[in-house]
């Protein structure tokens, strides 16, 4: 516990005192008696969307509302700014003032561009690197954007491939990891996944002082159809990605892999029972670093599964319908659900996929 306090100090200090000052009674009296603080996309009862911040146990503490469906949250914990980012194929990333818990910029796609719904700051705070797609060429793009005056794009790099989801800085911002789901996809058609029958899944990594290409791991031929989608970073420095199968409903690849520069991909391999439960999709991946535990959830299989790191054996396996957000918390993990859930409260706010803990 004592860890968590810190974490929510460091938060607060992130935040400054106008942000408890802001605060209505009630998300004071949240905040006062919470360990630490998480951010997450939501769609109220009348279907407005938004960002809340919350305590450990789903308790609301502040909320800011956002133009359309969000999806995740990235936070700066230098200067206390945290960005909301559209969910595919929408266009804007909300930047989020902690000290007023107030809307601060809202950055635009460029007219060529959607988002993807994952960006990530650089450890100085002063870049936000954005999953962009250029959906006229099918091609995925990291956007660049000073985060240090104005939120100006300020250029990009290639993802060298299509479909780009999730990014994770790392090696202290050397480097970039990127999942390609390899889906081609164009605003003009929604959603509909138009390549089905010859996807082109990778995970990249770019470096970050240029955005050279430092590798690029293809998924093999006989697992085409496996679409990378999120990723977490390990204390050793393992990159853990999860995916979502696009093929017959009747096979059951793994579905949770990891790799670091310089080796190959391996797949986790899990007990049957255990894989046949997230029905094919991983909706988040979220590492517990202290706990030397990766989680990974699926809100079509309802399920929610926990395994060590080093060993890979199963640590946690429960069923819970709709179940997708995850983050830390000492040693396991908060989660929340499409239905309102976060943790053990009810809430009347409908959860998007992923959690972000703030500290």
């Amino acid at each position: 516990m004592r860890t968590l306090l810190i974490e929510r100090r460091s938060f607060l200090k992130a935040a400054g005192l106008l942000f408890a000052s802001g605060l209505s009674a009630r998300g004071h009296d949240v905040l006062a008696a919470s360990a630490a603080v998480f951010a997450s996309a939501f769609m109220d009862a009348g279907g407005a969307y938004g960002v809340a911040l919350l305590a450990e146990d789903g308790g609301e503490i502040a909320r800011v509302a956002l133009p359309d469906r969000g999806h995740d949250v990235s936070f700066d914990p230098l200067n206390g700014r945290a960005v909301a980012f559209a969910r595919r194929p929408g266009t804007f990333a909300l930047v989020i003032d902690t000290a007023t818990s107030a809307p601060l910029k809202l950055i635009q796609a460029a007219e060529d561009r959607h988002f993807f719904g994952h960006g990530a700051f650089s450890p100085d705070g002063r870049r936000l690197y954005v999953a962009e797609n250029d959906f006229d060429n099918y091609a995925g793009k990291i956007g660049v954007y000073d985060a240090s005056a104005g939120w100006a794009k300020i250029g990009e790099f290639s993802a060298h491939g299509m479909d780009t989801h999730d990014l994770q800085i790392l090696e202290g911002g050397r480097y970039l990891a990127i999942a390609n789901g390899g889906i081609k996809q164009h605003p003009s058609m929604g959603r509909a996944k138009l390549n089905l029958d010859h996807m082109e899944p990778s995970l990249v990594i770019l470096d970050l002082s240029d955005g050279r290409l430092v590798e690029k791991h293809d998924l093999p031929v006989e697992i085409r159809q496996l679409s990378t989608r999120h990723m977490d970073i390990d204390a050793s420095g393992s990159i853990w990605f999860g995916c979502q199968y696009e093929g017959p409903k009747t096979d059951y690849p793994q579905l949770l892999g990891s790799f670091k520069r310089g080796e190959d991909l391996r797949f986790l391999d899990m007990p049957e029972e255990v894989l046949r439960g997230f029905d094919n999709y991983i909706g988040s991946v979220m590492v517990n670093r202290d706990a030397g535990l990766v989680a990974v959830s699926s809100p079509k299989g309802g399920q929610w599964a926990a395994f060590d790191v080093k060993s890979a054996n199963l640590v946690r396996q429960e069923a819970i319908g709709g179940v997708c957000g995850l983050a830390p918390e000492q040693t396991s993990f908060i989660r929340s659900t499409e239905s309102g859930w976060f943790e053990a409260q009810k809430t009347a706010l409908a959860w998007d996929n992923h959690i972000t803990r703030l500290g």
